[in-house]
């Protein structure tokens, strides 16, 4: 199992090494000599605790930490102030720019041990009991409260760099019908061999499959343009086809088969989160309603928005 990520953030070097040197051999370290670098460097490196000196040149600690807790992609990362200013008004501003703890200067080795040991801990839970609320229990994938939160936390990221994203919507054709003819085991039972070969056709590591709700999937693939996602789509259309489950209810095969509907473009501040899923959902029952077992795309831009959410119409089952 790898070791957790401390991040140290010091403009003193010294510092840096004491720290280093205390918890090194059971933690990953990685570190920044000032406030700004290290906000460029946690959205590479997403550690598991940051040690952040108050007095800085440039940003202070206050005001990285504060970025850090605005920031969705960042705001969960625990933060103990090392500090060598010991007023009561002090902590309290610390405390109320997010912090979880303190640590004093001159460094004690057992204190600074002893505080990160407890919080890396904590987290852990954290991440455990989180990790449970964001699972769906039928399928293992994630659930619609975590594809909410990774949607959110990847348009942020990409939208500073004007990046691709491509959103992906997927539906199982007459599922209803599927249900009623050979009951809801079956159904339990269709909905994990879908959610497997779903996964199948996701092969980079950013990429994630997740279950929106019933027999609706999604899909979010960063830094992958509008032809890249039509062939994952594709590709996951194939995979369900090729399943061979039986589906004596579908009016357009004798197997379970999947509509699928990609929204794709470069984010902008301009195109929210709710208009990549309303667009997705759009151009899936638009292939719901020209035949069903199909893929259908648009490429986002701010200008057509508004022309998806006011045409397209939310499907009914099936």
């Amino acid at each position: 199992m790898s070791k957790p990520v401390i991040m140290i953030v010091d403009d003193e070097i010294a510092n840096i090494e004491i720290m280093g040197a205390v918890l090194g051999e059971d933690y990953e370290i990685c570190f920044s000599r000032s406030g700004e670098d290290a906000l460029r460097v946690v959205q590479r490196v997403t550690p598991d605790l940051i040690l952040l000196d108050i007095v800085m040149p440039g940003l202070d600690g206050y005001e990285v930490c504060r970025k850090l807790k605005d920031d969705p992609a960042t705001a969960d990362i625990p933060v103990i102030f090392t500090t060598g200013l010991y007023h009561t008004e002090d902590e309290v501003r610390g405390l109320a720019a997010g912090a979880i703890d303190y640590v004093t200067k001159p460094i004690q080795p057992v204190a600074l041990r002893s505080r990160v040991d407890n919080h890396i801990e904590l987290k852990r839970m954290r991440d455990q009991l989180a990790n449970l609320a964001m699972t769906d229990g039928l399928t293992g994938l994630g659930n619609r409260r975590l594809l909410e939160k990774l949607l959110q936390t990847e348009l942020r990221r990409l939208s500073r760099e004007g990046d691709w994203l491509s959103f992906i919507m997927l539906d199982i054709d007459f599922f209803k019908q599927f249900n009623d003819l050979y009951g809801h085991l079956e159904g339990d039972q269709c909905l994990r061999k879908v959610a497997s070969a779903l996964g199948g056709a996701v092969r980079r590591s950013g990429d994630t499959c997740l279950r929106y709700g019933g027999e609706e999937f999604a899909c979010i693939l960063p830094r992958t343009d509008h032809d890249g996602a039509l062939e994952v789509a594709e590709d996951m259309r194939r995979r369900v086809e090729a399943l061979g489950i039986g589906n004596g209810g579908s009016d357009v095969s004798p197997v379970v088969t999947v509509s699928i509907g990609v929204a794709s473009g470069r984010c902008s501040s301009e195109l929210s989160m709710e208009l990549w899923i309303s667009t997705a959902d759009a151009m899936l029952y638009q292939g719901k309603r020209s035949g069903r077992n199909r893929v259908e795309g648009h490429v986002m831009i701010p200008a057509s928005g508004a022309e998806i959410l006011g045409h397209g119409e939310r499907r009914e089952a099936g």
